[in-house]
Protein backbone atom coordinates (compact mmCIF):
# COMPACT_ATOMS: atom_id res chain seq x y z
CA UNK A 1 0.00 0.00 0.00
CA UNK A 2 1.17 3.43 -0.89
CA UNK A 3 0.53 6.12 1.65
CA UNK A 4 -0.09 9.50 0.09
CA UNK A 5 0.21 12.52 2.34
CA UNK A 6 -1.69 15.50 1.08
CA UNK A 7 -0.38 18.84 2.28
CA UNK A 8 -1.95 22.23 1.85
CA UNK A 9 0.07 24.12 -0.72
CA UNK A 10 2.15 26.92 0.67
CA UNK A 11 0.79 30.34 -0.17
CA UNK A 12 2.74 32.05 -2.89
CA UNK A 13 4.94 34.73 -1.41
CA UNK A 14 4.44 38.22 -2.76
CA UNK A 15 7.62 40.13 -3.57
CA UNK A 16 8.63 42.87 -1.20
CA UNK A 17 11.41 45.35 -0.81
CA UNK A 18 13.56 45.92 -3.88
CA UNK A 19 11.85 43.20 -5.95
CA UNK A 20 8.47 44.80 -5.37
CA UNK A 21 9.86 48.28 -6.00
CA UNK A 22 11.06 47.33 -9.50
CA UNK A 23 7.97 45.24 -10.30
CA UNK A 24 5.86 48.18 -11.59
CA UNK A 25 6.96 51.05 -13.83
CA UNK A 26 5.42 53.83 -11.78
CA UNK A 27 7.37 52.94 -8.61
CA UNK A 28 10.85 54.16 -9.64
CA UNK A 29 9.52 57.00 -11.80
CA UNK A 30 7.15 58.41 -9.18
CA UNK A 31 9.81 58.20 -6.48
CA UNK A 32 12.30 60.03 -8.69
CA UNK A 33 9.61 62.50 -9.77
CA UNK A 34 8.60 63.31 -6.21
CA UNK A 35 12.22 63.81 -5.15
CA UNK A 36 12.87 65.97 -8.20
CA UNK A 37 9.72 68.03 -7.48
CA UNK A 38 11.16 68.67 -4.05
CA UNK A 39 14.69 69.41 -5.28
CA UNK A 40 13.69 71.62 -8.22
CA UNK A 41 11.63 74.01 -6.11
CA UNK A 42 14.19 73.86 -3.27
CA UNK A 43 16.84 74.98 -5.76
CA UNK A 44 14.54 77.79 -6.89
CA UNK A 45 13.86 78.84 -3.29
CA UNK A 46 17.60 78.91 -2.55
CA UNK A 47 18.09 81.13 -5.59
CA UNK A 48 15.26 83.62 -4.94
CA UNK A 49 16.11 83.85 -1.25
CA UNK A 50 19.41 85.37 -2.37
CA UNK A 51 18.25 87.33 -5.41
CA UNK A 52 14.96 88.69 -4.07
CA UNK A 53 15.03 87.98 -0.34
CA UNK A 54 18.45 89.51 0.29
CA UNK A 55 19.32 86.74 2.75
CA UNK A 56 22.73 86.27 1.14
CA UNK A 57 24.67 87.23 -1.97
CA UNK A 58 23.00 85.82 -5.14
CA UNK A 59 24.55 82.54 -6.23
CA UNK A 60 26.26 82.41 -9.64
CA UNK A 61 24.92 79.36 -11.45
CA UNK A 62 26.19 77.73 -14.65
CA UNK A 63 23.12 79.09 -16.49
CA UNK A 64 20.86 81.99 -15.56
CA UNK A 65 18.29 81.11 -12.86
CA UNK A 66 15.34 81.40 -15.27
CA UNK A 67 16.97 79.05 -17.79
CA UNK A 68 17.75 76.53 -15.06
CA UNK A 69 14.31 76.86 -13.47
CA UNK A 70 12.24 75.99 -16.51
CA UNK A 71 14.57 73.14 -17.48
CA UNK A 72 14.27 71.52 -14.07
CA UNK A 73 10.48 71.65 -14.17
CA UNK A 74 9.50 71.19 -17.82
CA UNK A 75 12.16 68.72 -18.93
CA UNK A 76 13.37 67.09 -15.72
CA UNK A 77 10.39 66.85 -13.34
CA UNK A 78 7.16 66.37 -15.27
CA UNK A 79 8.60 63.74 -17.69
CA UNK A 80 9.47 61.43 -14.79
CA UNK A 81 5.83 61.26 -13.76
CA UNK A 82 4.69 61.05 -17.38
CA UNK A 83 6.83 58.04 -18.24
CA UNK A 84 5.85 56.25 -15.02
CA UNK A 85 2.17 56.92 -15.64
CA UNK A 86 2.09 56.14 -19.37
CA UNK A 87 4.20 52.98 -19.06
CA UNK A 88 1.59 51.78 -16.58
CA UNK A 89 -1.51 52.86 -18.53
CA UNK A 90 -0.57 52.31 -22.20
CA UNK A 91 -1.00 48.51 -22.00
CA UNK A 92 -4.42 49.03 -20.35
CA UNK A 93 -5.56 51.71 -22.80
CA UNK A 94 -4.70 49.59 -25.83
CA UNK A 95 -4.80 46.01 -24.52
CA UNK A 96 -1.09 45.75 -25.23
CA UNK A 97 1.99 44.07 -23.85
CA UNK A 98 3.52 45.32 -20.63
CA UNK A 99 6.65 47.46 -20.91
CA UNK A 100 9.63 45.25 -20.20
CA UNK A 101 11.35 45.70 -16.86
CA UNK A 102 14.70 46.20 -18.59
CA UNK A 103 13.36 49.13 -20.61
CA UNK A 104 11.60 50.99 -17.83
CA UNK A 105 14.48 50.52 -15.38
CA UNK A 106 16.99 51.68 -18.01
CA UNK A 107 14.84 54.75 -18.66
CA UNK A 108 14.39 55.57 -14.98
CA UNK A 109 18.04 54.98 -14.17
CA UNK A 110 19.30 57.18 -17.00
CA UNK A 111 16.88 59.99 -16.20
CA UNK A 112 17.69 59.72 -12.49
CA UNK A 113 21.43 59.97 -13.16
CA UNK A 114 20.71 62.98 -15.35
CA UNK A 115 18.89 64.64 -12.44
CA UNK A 116 21.85 64.17 -10.09
CA UNK A 117 24.43 65.43 -12.59
CA UNK A 118 22.13 68.31 -13.50
CA UNK A 119 22.37 69.82 -10.03
CA UNK A 120 26.10 69.20 -9.87
CA UNK A 121 26.43 70.89 -13.25
CA UNK A 122 24.46 73.94 -12.12
CA UNK A 123 27.05 74.34 -9.35
CA UNK A 124 30.24 73.12 -10.97
CA UNK A 125 30.19 74.01 -14.64
CA UNK A 126 28.67 73.88 -18.11
CA UNK A 127 30.39 70.67 -19.24
CA UNK A 128 28.81 68.64 -16.46
CA UNK A 129 25.43 70.29 -17.04
CA UNK A 130 25.58 69.36 -20.72
CA UNK A 131 26.38 65.74 -19.83
CA UNK A 132 23.29 65.77 -17.60
CA UNK A 133 21.14 67.03 -20.47
CA UNK A 134 22.61 64.35 -22.77
CA UNK A 135 21.62 61.68 -20.23
CA UNK A 136 18.14 63.19 -20.08
CA UNK A 137 17.89 62.97 -23.89
CA UNK A 138 19.08 59.34 -23.79
CA UNK A 139 16.61 58.34 -21.07
CA UNK A 140 13.77 60.15 -22.83
CA UNK A 141 14.56 58.38 -26.11
CA UNK A 142 14.58 55.00 -24.35
CA UNK A 143 11.27 55.68 -22.64
CA UNK A 144 9.65 56.88 -25.85
CA UNK A 145 10.85 53.75 -27.64
CA UNK A 146 9.22 51.62 -24.92
CA UNK A 147 5.88 53.43 -25.30
CA UNK A 148 5.90 53.31 -29.10
CA UNK A 149 6.65 49.58 -28.94
CA UNK A 150 3.48 49.09 -26.88
CA UNK A 151 1.53 51.26 -29.33
CA UNK A 152 2.50 49.33 -32.45
CA UNK A 153 2.13 45.84 -30.94
CA UNK A 154 -1.20 46.45 -29.14
CA UNK A 155 -4.67 45.35 -30.20
CA UNK A 156 -5.58 49.05 -29.99
CA UNK A 157 -9.21 49.37 -28.91
CA UNK A 158 -8.47 53.02 -28.01
CA UNK A 159 -5.49 54.70 -29.62
CA UNK A 160 -6.38 58.41 -29.89
CA UNK A 161 -5.01 59.47 -26.50
CA UNK A 162 -1.95 57.27 -26.88
CA UNK A 163 -1.31 58.66 -30.37
CA UNK A 164 -1.41 62.26 -29.12
CA UNK A 165 0.77 61.62 -26.08
CA UNK A 166 3.33 59.65 -28.13
CA UNK A 167 3.63 62.34 -30.80
CA UNK A 168 3.82 65.11 -28.21
CA UNK A 169 6.48 63.25 -26.22
CA UNK A 170 8.53 63.12 -29.42
CA UNK A 171 8.05 66.88 -29.83
CA UNK A 172 9.16 67.30 -26.22
CA UNK A 173 12.29 65.31 -26.96
CA UNK A 174 13.09 67.58 -29.94
CA UNK A 175 12.59 70.63 -27.72
CA UNK A 176 14.97 69.15 -25.16
CA UNK A 177 17.55 68.71 -27.93
CA UNK A 178 16.97 72.36 -28.87
CA UNK A 179 17.62 73.34 -25.25
CA UNK A 180 20.83 71.27 -25.24
CA UNK A 181 22.04 73.01 -28.40
CA UNK A 182 21.20 76.40 -26.91
CA UNK A 183 23.17 75.73 -23.74
CA UNK A 184 26.13 74.32 -25.71
CA UNK A 185 26.30 77.13 -28.29
CA UNK A 186 24.91 80.08 -26.36
CA UNK A 187 22.14 80.59 -28.92
CA UNK A 188 19.25 81.88 -26.84
CA UNK A 189 16.79 81.28 -29.70
CA UNK A 190 17.07 77.53 -29.13
CA UNK A 191 16.48 77.96 -25.41
CA UNK A 192 13.50 80.28 -25.98
CA UNK A 193 12.00 77.72 -28.37
CA UNK A 194 12.37 75.00 -25.74
CA UNK A 195 10.82 77.20 -23.05
CA UNK A 196 7.69 78.22 -24.94
CA UNK A 197 7.35 74.96 -26.85
CA UNK A 198 7.82 72.99 -23.65
CA UNK A 199 4.62 74.47 -22.23
CA UNK A 200 2.39 74.64 -25.34
CA UNK A 201 3.73 71.87 -27.59
CA UNK A 202 4.54 69.37 -24.86
CA UNK A 203 3.08 69.76 -21.36
CA UNK A 204 -0.40 71.05 -22.12
CA UNK A 205 -1.25 68.50 -24.86
CA UNK A 206 -0.05 65.62 -22.65
CA UNK A 207 -1.83 66.79 -19.49
CA UNK A 208 -5.05 67.56 -21.32
CA UNK A 209 -5.06 64.24 -23.18
CA UNK A 210 -4.61 62.32 -19.91
CA UNK A 211 -7.28 64.45 -18.19
CA UNK A 212 -9.71 63.89 -21.08
CA UNK A 213 -9.11 60.15 -20.97
CA UNK A 214 -9.23 59.53 -17.24
CA UNK A 215 -11.31 62.11 -15.35
CA UNK A 216 -14.65 61.01 -16.86
CA UNK A 217 -13.52 57.38 -16.60
CA UNK A 218 -12.74 57.67 -12.88
CA UNK A 219 -15.92 59.69 -12.30
CA UNK A 220 -18.03 57.04 -13.98
CA UNK A 221 -16.46 54.39 -11.75
CA UNK A 222 -17.48 56.01 -8.45
CA UNK A 223 -20.49 58.27 -9.06
CA UNK A 224 -23.91 56.70 -9.45
CA UNK A 225 -25.94 57.41 -12.60
CA UNK A 226 -23.01 59.26 -14.11
CA UNK A 227 -23.25 60.24 -17.76
CA UNK A 228 -19.79 60.11 -19.28
CA UNK A 229 -18.99 63.03 -21.59
CA UNK A 230 -15.77 62.68 -23.58
CA UNK A 231 -16.12 64.19 -27.08
CA UNK A 232 -13.14 63.75 -29.40
CA UNK A 233 -13.62 67.19 -30.92
CA UNK A 234 -12.67 68.80 -27.60
CA UNK A 235 -9.51 66.72 -27.45
CA UNK A 236 -8.43 67.84 -30.91
CA UNK A 237 -9.53 71.45 -30.38
CA UNK A 238 -7.41 71.91 -27.26
CA UNK A 239 -4.46 69.97 -28.71
CA UNK A 240 -4.28 72.00 -31.91
CA UNK A 241 -5.20 75.21 -30.06
CA UNK A 242 -2.24 74.66 -27.77
CA UNK A 243 0.12 73.97 -30.69
CA UNK A 244 -1.05 77.11 -32.51
CA UNK A 245 -0.71 79.21 -29.36
CA UNK A 246 2.88 78.08 -29.07
CA UNK A 247 3.55 78.97 -32.71
CA UNK A 248 2.14 82.48 -32.24
CA UNK A 249 4.10 83.07 -29.05
CA UNK A 250 7.36 81.83 -30.56
CA UNK A 251 6.84 84.28 -33.41
CA UNK A 252 6.30 87.12 -30.90
CA UNK A 253 2.58 87.43 -31.62
CA UNK A 254 1.30 87.15 -28.05
CA UNK A 255 -1.29 89.85 -28.73
CA UNK A 256 -3.20 87.38 -30.95
CA UNK A 257 -3.19 84.26 -28.75
CA UNK A 258 -6.49 85.28 -27.10
CA UNK A 259 -8.21 84.14 -30.30
CA UNK A 260 -7.22 80.61 -29.26
CA UNK A 261 -6.99 80.90 -25.48
CA UNK A 262 -10.49 82.20 -24.73
CA UNK A 263 -12.33 79.53 -26.77
CA UNK A 264 -10.14 76.85 -25.13
CA UNK A 265 -10.96 78.36 -21.71
CA UNK A 266 -14.67 78.26 -22.50
CA UNK A 267 -14.52 74.65 -23.67
CA UNK A 268 -12.51 73.41 -20.68
CA UNK A 269 -14.77 75.22 -18.21
CA UNK A 270 -17.73 73.59 -19.96
CA UNK A 271 -16.00 70.22 -19.52
CA UNK A 272 -15.67 70.86 -15.77
CA UNK A 273 -19.43 71.36 -15.68
CA UNK A 274 -20.16 68.38 -17.97
CA UNK A 275 -17.92 66.15 -15.86
CA UNK A 276 -20.05 67.11 -12.82
CA UNK A 277 -17.54 69.11 -10.82
CA UNK A 278 -19.94 69.62 -7.88
CA UNK A 279 -20.76 65.92 -7.50
CA UNK A 280 -17.06 65.03 -7.42
CA UNK A 281 -16.81 66.35 -3.85
CA UNK A 282 -18.69 63.28 -2.65
CA UNK A 283 -15.40 61.40 -3.14
CA UNK A 284 -12.32 63.42 -2.19
CA UNK A 285 -9.84 61.58 -4.36
CA UNK A 286 -12.09 62.34 -7.34
CA UNK A 287 -12.55 65.96 -6.23
CA UNK A 288 -8.76 66.35 -6.34
CA UNK A 289 -8.78 65.57 -10.07
CA UNK A 290 -11.74 67.85 -10.78
CA UNK A 291 -10.29 70.76 -8.78
CA UNK A 292 -6.95 70.39 -10.56
CA UNK A 293 -8.71 70.41 -13.93
CA UNK A 294 -10.64 73.56 -13.04
CA UNK A 295 -7.28 75.35 -12.97
CA UNK A 296 -6.95 74.77 -16.73
CA UNK A 297 -10.03 76.81 -17.61
CA UNK A 298 -9.00 79.57 -15.20
CA UNK A 299 -5.40 79.61 -16.52
CA UNK A 300 -6.44 79.77 -20.18
CA UNK A 301 -8.89 82.58 -19.35
CA UNK A 302 -6.16 84.60 -17.60
CA UNK A 303 -3.68 83.97 -20.41
CA UNK A 304 -6.31 84.99 -22.95
CA UNK A 305 -7.21 88.16 -21.04
CA UNK A 306 -3.54 89.13 -20.82
CA UNK A 307 -3.20 88.65 -24.57
CA UNK A 308 -6.35 90.71 -25.17
CA UNK A 309 -4.94 93.52 -23.03
CA UNK A 310 -1.90 93.55 -25.33
CA UNK A 311 -4.10 93.55 -28.41
CA UNK A 312 -6.18 96.47 -27.11
CA UNK A 313 -3.11 98.29 -25.71
CA UNK A 314 -4.61 98.25 -22.21
CA UNK A 315 -1.76 99.01 -19.76
CA UNK A 316 -2.51 96.21 -17.30
CA UNK A 317 0.21 93.59 -16.86
CA UNK A 318 -0.45 90.31 -15.10
CA UNK A 319 3.23 89.38 -15.60
CA UNK A 320 3.92 85.67 -15.08
CA UNK A 321 0.78 85.08 -13.03
CA UNK A 322 -1.34 83.52 -15.83
CA UNK A 323 1.38 81.11 -17.00
CA UNK A 324 1.92 79.97 -13.40
CA UNK A 325 -1.82 79.33 -13.12
CA UNK A 326 -1.16 76.78 -15.86
CA UNK A 327 2.21 75.50 -14.62
CA UNK A 328 1.65 75.24 -10.88
CA UNK A 329 -2.14 75.43 -10.78
CA UNK A 330 -3.08 72.89 -13.45
CA UNK A 331 0.06 70.87 -14.07
CA UNK A 332 1.20 70.88 -10.43
CA UNK A 333 -2.19 70.07 -8.91
CA UNK A 334 -3.04 67.44 -11.53
CA UNK A 335 0.35 65.83 -11.05
CA UNK A 336 -0.16 65.32 -7.31
CA UNK A 337 -3.77 64.21 -7.80
CA UNK A 338 -2.91 61.62 -10.46
CA UNK A 339 0.18 60.38 -8.60
CA UNK A 340 -1.92 59.88 -5.46
CA UNK A 341 -4.67 58.06 -7.38
CA UNK A 342 -2.23 55.74 -9.16
CA UNK A 343 -0.13 55.08 -6.05
CA UNK A 344 -3.19 53.97 -4.10
CA UNK A 345 -4.87 52.07 -6.93
CA UNK A 346 -1.86 50.03 -8.00
CA UNK A 347 -0.77 49.10 -4.48
CA UNK A 348 -4.08 47.53 -3.53
CA UNK A 349 -5.03 50.33 -1.15
CA UNK A 350 -8.60 51.65 -0.89
CA UNK A 351 -9.17 54.53 -3.30
CA UNK A 352 -9.80 56.95 -0.49
CA UNK A 353 -8.07 60.27 0.08
CA UNK A 354 -7.66 60.57 3.83
CA UNK A 355 -7.27 63.93 5.52
CA UNK A 356 -3.49 63.96 5.02
CA UNK A 357 -3.74 63.23 1.27
CA UNK A 358 -6.45 65.88 0.91
CA UNK A 359 -4.39 68.47 2.79
CA UNK A 360 -1.32 67.72 0.65
CA UNK A 361 -3.38 68.42 -2.45
CA UNK A 362 -4.83 71.61 -0.96
CA UNK A 363 -1.32 72.79 -0.09
CA UNK A 364 -0.21 72.41 -3.73
CA UNK A 365 -3.41 74.16 -4.81
CA UNK A 366 -2.69 77.06 -2.44
CA UNK A 367 0.96 77.22 -3.56
CA UNK A 368 -0.31 77.73 -7.10
CA UNK A 369 -2.78 80.39 -5.99
CA UNK A 370 -0.11 82.36 -4.10
CA UNK A 371 2.26 82.23 -7.07
CA UNK A 372 -0.46 83.52 -9.40
CA UNK A 373 -1.49 86.34 -7.05
CA UNK A 374 2.15 87.37 -6.57
CA UNK A 375 2.17 88.95 -10.05
CA UNK A 376 -1.22 90.66 -9.93
CA UNK A 377 -1.43 94.48 -9.74
CA UNK A 378 -1.43 95.91 -6.18
CA UNK A 379 -0.65 92.50 -4.65
CA UNK A 380 2.63 92.36 -6.54
CA UNK A 381 4.14 94.78 -4.05
CA UNK A 382 4.46 91.68 -1.86
CA UNK A 383 5.63 89.47 -4.72
CA UNK A 384 8.98 88.43 -3.24
CA UNK A 385 7.34 87.23 -0.04
CA UNK A 386 4.63 85.39 -1.98
CA UNK A 387 7.22 83.71 -4.24
CA UNK A 388 9.01 82.30 -1.22
CA UNK A 389 5.79 81.32 0.58
CA UNK A 390 4.57 79.49 -2.51
CA UNK A 391 7.87 77.63 -2.88
CA UNK A 392 8.00 76.74 0.83
CA UNK A 393 4.44 75.36 0.78
CA UNK A 394 5.21 73.26 -2.32
CA UNK A 395 8.35 71.85 -0.65
CA UNK A 396 6.48 71.03 2.56
CA UNK A 397 3.65 69.33 0.65
CA UNK A 398 6.01 67.13 -1.35
CA UNK A 399 7.97 66.18 1.75
CA UNK A 400 4.78 64.92 3.38
CA UNK A 401 3.68 63.20 0.16
CA UNK A 402 7.00 61.37 -0.13
CA UNK A 403 6.83 60.06 3.44
CA UNK A 404 3.19 59.06 3.06
CA UNK A 405 3.05 57.42 -0.37
CA UNK A 406 6.49 56.20 -1.43
CA UNK A 407 6.56 53.44 1.24
CA UNK A 408 3.76 51.85 -0.82
CA UNK A 409 6.33 51.23 -3.55
CA UNK A 410 8.34 48.90 -1.33
CA UNK A 411 5.73 46.59 0.13
CA UNK A 412 2.57 44.83 -0.92
CA UNK A 413 -0.75 45.67 0.72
Amino acid sequence: MINIILENPKPRQQPSGWKYFISMPHHPFFLLGALQSLLAISWWLIDIAGRFGGLYHPIAWTVTPAIGHFYLLIFSTFPLFMFGFLMTTYPRWMNGLQVSKELYLATAGTLGLGVILGYLGLFLGSDLFQIAIALNVTGWLTGLYALIEVYFTAERPDTTHALITSVVLFIGLMLLVSYALGVATGHYENIALAKTGGVWWFLLPVFFSVSHRLIPFFSNAVLRDYQMVRPDWVLWLVTFGSLLHGALEINELKQFTWILDLPMALVTLWLSHAWQFKRSFKVKILAMLHLAFLWLGVALFLIGVQSLFLFLSIPINLNRGPIHALMIGYFGSMLIAMATRVSLGHSGQPLIADSKAWNIFLAIFIAGLLRVLADFPVINSYSNHLYMCSAAIWIGAYLVWIFKFTPLYWKTS
